[in-house]
């Protein structure tokens, strides 16, 4: 069993940084994918990044490629999201999953790809 705890959520202006965390546990090797969602008010849960355990990464949708980056830390069960240039679309509950399967060349972005998912941390981006 792995347990998620996202961090880093908060509320900026539009233009803004910041930077999201996820520690999972419960697991001593490296997970093999850990993802970022986002569910924005009255929409459907959306595929925002992912890294694999080999540095395959992946984003969607292209509004966030070049300003997101998502990142593992060296314990390699940690997962970063750096978002820079915020906007008022980027605002979410922005979620942690991570999947026991995916390598660089095959990265998943279906939610029912991911076995395990964090609680959720607000993103909120106002002008």
């Amino acid at each position: 069993q792995v347990q998620l705890v996202e961090s880093g959520g908060g509320s900026v202006q539009t233009g803004g940084s910041l930077r999201l965390s996820c520690v999972a546990s419960g697991r001593s090797e490296s997970i093999p994918t850990m993802a970022w969602f986002r569910q924005a008010p009255g929409k459907e849960p959306e595929f925002v990044a992912a890294m694999t355990w080999d540095a395959g990464v992946a984003y969607d949708p292209d509004s966030v490629k070049d300003r997101f980056t998502v990142f593992r830390g060296n314990d390699k069960n940690t997962v970063y999201l750096q978002m820079n240039s915020l906007q008022s679309t980027d605002t979410a509950v922005y979620y942690c999953a991570t999947a026991d399967r995916g390598n660089a060349d095959h990265i998943l972005k279906s939610r029912s790809d991911y076995d395990y998912w964090g609680q959720g941390t607000q993103v909120t981006v106002s002008s």
